[in-house]
């Protein structure tokens, strides 16, 4: 862990519905900041981390209060930039019983979405880190965001960073514009080290399916595909996840890489507070164990025991310390004193 983690995507500002109202059923909204990247970037600080934000929001209240929310938790945020349009919304009703929760995004003309994507020198915003982390929710936004995330992807490896990338298909975004959105993650898996995302996600990329019933074997045969169509790719991982309702869950995790696989056996996740962010700590968890050079199955059950914390936490960031993930992975649910 010798350099910064360099997280580049787009801050936003999450407005829920209370408790378990449905959207507007009140006239009350609860605001927190979120978005994939910063959720990541939030983790990895308070793991230990030093770890800078790139991105763009607008000069008003709403983009210094989300740049504040950052500092409070750790971020460098000098790489956050002002930039014309407004701060990036999204309206969520959380999940109770049987319904599920809904999104819904309101991110069009955002200062992200608009800023222009050679704005960001990347080799001097690289300097000094050794990772850069991105979702395919950033490319997704726009066309303007596509060409910067393929720049900043392309930037890295060209001065030999760790690149992570996690697949995150949004089709309500992709679908706001007309492009070739497995085409464009295609060019950004092909230029990473560890790509997070599972059968599905391949399955979009590649142009193929996965028949095998056991969802873990989906996972490997999806990995194997993504190693021989990528040949810098290194490591390959997902959840698992089973619903049983809104407040329980279970959840597991593979990971491959070159030589083999694991697999962390599946949790009981019950009385969910919130999911939302739950894949985001889970590629924090998983950078933090191989940052820190802990073996593949270390690293995956760290990983995994984050995602669990999660759900536990309101909000999009997972406010929870390695000694909360340690205490969990070794079994104590009692009060810590």
């Amino acid at each position: 862990m010798a350099g910064k983690v360099v997280c580049f995507g787009e801050v936003m500002l999450r407005l829920s519905a209370p408790g378990a109202e449905v959207l507007l059923q009140s006239q009350r909204l609860e605001a927190r900041i979120g978005g994939a990247e910063a959720n990541v970037g939030v983790s990895l600080a308070r793991f230990g981390h030093p770890v800078r934000m790139v991105s763009f929001v607008p000069d008003n209240a709403l983009g210094r209060a989300a740049l504040a929310e950052l500092r409070r938790h750790g971020l460098d945020v000098a790489g956050v930039r002002t930039a014309p349009g407004r701060l990036g919304l999204y309206f969520l009703t959380p999940a109770a019983g049987l319904r599920p929760a809904q999104v819904l995004y309101d991110r069009a003309e955002s200062s992200f979405a608009l800023a222009d994507p050679d704005a960001i020198d990347w080799p001097a915003e690289l300097e000094g880190a050794d990772w850069l982390h991105i979702s395919g929710v950033t490319p997704a936004v726009g066309p303007n965001a596509a060409e910067a995330a393929l720049k900043a992807v392309r930037a890295a490896r060209v001065k030999g960073l760790t690149v992570s990338f996690d697949g995150n298909y949004r089709k309500s975004l992709w679908d706001q514009w007309p492009t070739d959105g497995a085409a464009i993650l295609a060019d950004i898996v092909a230029a990473a080290d560890l790509f997070i995302g599972d059968d599905r996600d391949v399955a979009l990329i590649l142009g193929h399916d996965f028949p095998q019933t056991d969802p873990m074997e989906r996972r490997q045969a999806a990995a194997e595909a993504a190693f021989t169509g990528f040949p810098q790719l290194s490591r390959v991982a997902s959840t698992v996840r089973t619903v049983e309702s809104a407040e329980r869950h279970r959840l597991a995790a593979f990971l491959a890489d070159r030589d083999g696989h694991w697999t962390a056996a599946p949790r009981d996740v019950s009385g969910i507070v919130d999911r939302i962010g739950g894949g985001d700590a889970f590629a924090a968890g998983l950078i933090h164990g191989l940052r820190t050079d802990m073996d593949p199955q270390a690293a995956l059950e760290f990983a995994l025991a984050a995602a669990a914390l999660k759900h536990s936490i309101p909000g999009d960031f997972n406010l929870v310390d390695i000694a909360d993930v340690e205490a969990l992975l070794a079994g104590g649910g009692d009060v810590r004193r």
